[in-house]
């Protein structure tokens, strides 16, 4: 098993280099994807090749780690062959876009090179972006492409286009480098620009759908992510979540005020925002080194040596796309234990009102809950150990695991007395039925049962997002189907486990050092774990 995980990683990082990037594995960082409809169709057989390989291996050959790794990759497979028919490279923009730009900011992010070779690779990704947005040009088509997905990533354009002309070369403090990755800058925001102007005649002729349909949906989460759950019962379990937060909400909110209309007491919490983007940051940076203490005062997590979280501006060409705060990790097969906490400032050009509103999203009661959840002992405590963890599980996660990690960690904080008062325990409670919410509304987009203005009013209606928030939210729900999803029900999964541990630390440092497995798997490698 151990030499068939080196056989697929190699593999990997041969056919996906920025992944490979991501990870901190060598010796692919000048290298760029093959975005060709041949190059997709040659990973699709390759992904069948290793389902073959893997269904010849039986339990009595593998001891317990083997066969979870054994059961993960097979699910990872699977979920991809739930998408094959979907064919999402001939529908959404967001597979050039997003393909082009990553590998560059994880190399600008991670800094693993010597500058001189960080120029060199990141020039040569450059280089290479008018042939992925080509490609994008070649296998989009209008019958398959959503509309509503085409008209976002042209946001996205813009803001690439900007980013790769004046902001890369930047990085570097070489003048020859710099001129080096001026000149391979300017021809990436060419590409853009023409790969944006083929995206706005694409809009007009798009006649696609987001929803991936019930059946797919639950394929996924069964197929996958190992649940039980198909669409409609997951749909439920949101509905549920939501009345019980809603009435908790109206406690808190009548403590806080009298009242127990929480919509209005957020609101409300929200007009206690920084003056401007820069405040945010350092707003967010405070609240995470005072989680950081906090989980260690409290002995909650045992942090890895060297670790450390950056609070930082999020990046340019992610602002049009992503209104809310983020997380970058360190690369798991590197030695750096550096992750960054993206904090979400708005895109150039940004008009005023909707800088007041961004600015108000990340309020300064909600602020101990979101970093929380992004650094400690959320997103970045959690990437630095599974760093450490059996080398299939740095390569793949679960977004049920991480997601529901994050959300988890939110709760258990509160539980541990860390929100200091009632403000911050409803704001963090907004951000929860938020996440119930949003699995109603992912569900009903992919199962056809809700319009996206029908969800967008929903989200408006039933969470205290305003109507561009909202609008925002949805397009996000629409391109990464059961993802929303998976916040809430990861985490309602991981307090079940953690209901039954006896040493809470032992449970949090055993759990997280199993990787990101689907959760039906982290019970194993945890029953396996503690005996």
């Amino acid at each position: 098993m151990d030499a068939l995980v080196d056989d697929y990683v190699a593999e990997l990082c041969e056919e996906s280099p920025a992944t490979a990037s991501f990870l901190g594995i060598p010796g692919h960082d000048h290298r760029s994807p093959d975005l060709s409809a041949a190059g997709f169709l040659r990973r699709e057989r390759q992904d069948d090749r290793w389902l073959e390989r893997l269904a010849s291996l039986a339990d009595d050959e593998l001891d317990g780690d083997e066969r979870i790794d054994r059961d993960f990759l097979a699910a990872e497979l699977r979920g991809r062959g739930v998408m094959r028919d979907w064919a999402e490279w001939r529908r959404s923009p967001d597979t050039y876009a997003t393909g082009a730009l990553m590998g560059v900011l994880t190399l600008l992010t991670h800094r693993t090179l010597p500058e001189p070779e960080l120029v060199t690779a990141v020039e040569a990704r450059l280089l290479a972006m008018p042939e992925l947005l080509l490609a994008g040009e070649a296998n989009l088509e209008a019958e398959l492409a959503s509309p509503l997905l085409v008209r976002r990533a042209v946001g996205q354009c813009h803001a690439a286009e900007v980013y790769t002309r004046d902001l890369v070369a930047a990085e570097v403090a070489d003048d020859k480098g710099r001129s080096r990755l001026t000149e391979a800058g300017a021809l990436a925001s060419e590409a853009f620009v023409k790969f944006r102007r083929f995206l706005e005649d694409l809009s007009d002729r798009a006649e696609g759908s987001h929803a991936i349909g019930a059946a797919r949906y639950t394929a996924l989460l069964r197929q996958r992510e190992l649940l039980e759950d198909d669409a409609h019962s997951l749909r439920e379990r949101g509905r549920e979540a939501y009345d019980r937060l809603d009435a908790e909400m109206g406690e808190v909110a009548r403590a806080i005020d009298g009242a127990d209309d929480w919509r209005a007491a957020v609101q409300r919490l929200n007009d206690d925002r920084p003056a401007d983007p820069d405040e945010m940051r350092a707003g967010y940076e405070q609240w995470t080194q005072r989680a950081r203490t906090f989980v260690v005062e409290r002995e909650l997590v045992t942090l890895p040596d060297d670790e450390e979280c950056r609070v930082v501006p999020s990046p340019t060409f992610q602002r049009p796309m992503l209104a809310v705060a983020s997380y970058f990790p360190p690369p798991v097969f590197g030695t750096s234990r550096t992750g960054h906490f993206f904090v979400p400032y708005p895109p150039d050009g940004t008009g005023p009102d909707e800088v007041a509103e961004r600015l108000a999203n990340n309020s300064f009661p909600a602020m101990p809950t979101i970093s929380v959840h992004e650094a400690y002992p959320g997103h970045h405590w959690h990437f630095t150990v599974l760093a450490d963890s059996r080398p299939l599980r740095r390569v793949h996660r679960s977004t049920y695991f991480v997601e529901g990690w994050g959300l988890y960690v939110e709760k258990m904080m509160r539980e541990q007395g860390f929100f200091s008062d009632p403000g911050q325990e409803l704001a963090h409670l907004d951000f929860r039925i938020f996440r119930a919410a949003r699995i109603v509304v992912d569900v009903g987009l992919h199962t056809g049962e809700m319009e996206v203005d029908e969800a967008v009013a929903w989200m408006r209606d039933h969470t205290s997002l305003s109507e561009p928030n909202a609008r925002a939210e949805v397009a996000r729900y629409c391109a990464w189907p059961t993802q929303a999803s998976s916040y809430l029900t990861g985490s309602l999964e991981i307090e079940r486990l953690a209901s039954a541990a006896g040493d809470l630390r032992a449970f949090h440092d055993t759990i997280a050092a199993s990787g990101g497995l689907p959760i039906a798997l982290a019970e194993r490698s945890l029953a396996l774990s503690t005996g």
